[in-house]
């Protein structure tokens, strides 16, 4: 199916199933901005709306409601918040109280066991592929974690979690130094990642000189 197709059903579906305000604030709230994060970063990635939830009510400290752009909450438990911030909406005018409100919200937020995730309407429009990749380096932690470690040793896992937080290509060297293991063992966990499709090797000069985290499609992590 289209984005488009995907897309008018995803609104739909969430509409009917809300009631008063939460309705309400949908239908105001879900607009060009959060669209186009949809079809520019998210939909390029996973090809499906799934788990997603628009307009998504929290509560602060005080018990007062707020909406979230869009929670992410995939069966594994973990909760995304995501924010698509606008610079005249979210910064320009902005006072002092509602700058400090913003910031207490999402640190409450993250007490209470939510992942905050905040991009810019310009880098949405302007640097989609700079969306892509810093949510990609966010979720796939959390998704791969529940989709490949029944087979995965812990070495390996251990090699992911390397992969993800140096954020460049991983060099069998890096693996070496990082477990203190030698360079064919380094070498024969990588290759077994990737054929388990979690990495990708990167040739230079017909030799394979790399590995990359592989993007994650929506069969490997839903």
């Amino acid at each position: 199916m289209e984005f488009e197709e995907v897309h008018s059903s995803f609104i739909e579906i969430h509409t009917n199933q809300r009631a008063a305000e939460r309705r309400g604030r949908l239908l105001r709230g879900h607009n060009y901005a959060e669209k186009l994060f949809l079809q520019n970063v998210w939909w390029p990635l996973f090809e499906s709306l799934e788990h997603l939830h628009p307009e998504y009510e929290v509560f602060d400290w005080n018990r007062k409601s707020q909406f979230l752009d869009f929670a992410f909450l995939p069966p594994n438990g973990v909760r995304f918040g995501i924010e698509c911030d606008g610079y005249q909406s979210h910064i320009k005018d902005m006072d002092r109280d509602k700058f400090s409100y913003a910031l207490s919200r999402d640190t409450f937020l993250t007490g209470m066991g939510w992942k905050m995730l905040h991009f810019s309407f310009d880098d949405i429009q302007q640097r989609p592929e700079v969306c892509r990749m810093l949510l990609q380096l966010a979720l796939a932690p959390y998704l791969a974690r529940r989709a490949a470690a029944p087979h995965l040793l812990s070495e390996e896992m251990d090699i992911l979690r390397l992969a993800w937080r140096i954020a460049r290509p991983l060099r069998p060297k890096d693996v070496t130094d990082y477990l203190q293991i030698n360079f064919r063992t380094a070498r024969r966990l990588l290759i077994s990642l990737s054929e388990k499709g979690l990495l990708k090797p990167v040739k230079s000069k017909e030799r394979v000189r790399y590995y990359e985290v592989k993007l994650m499609h929506s069969d490997q992590i839903w």
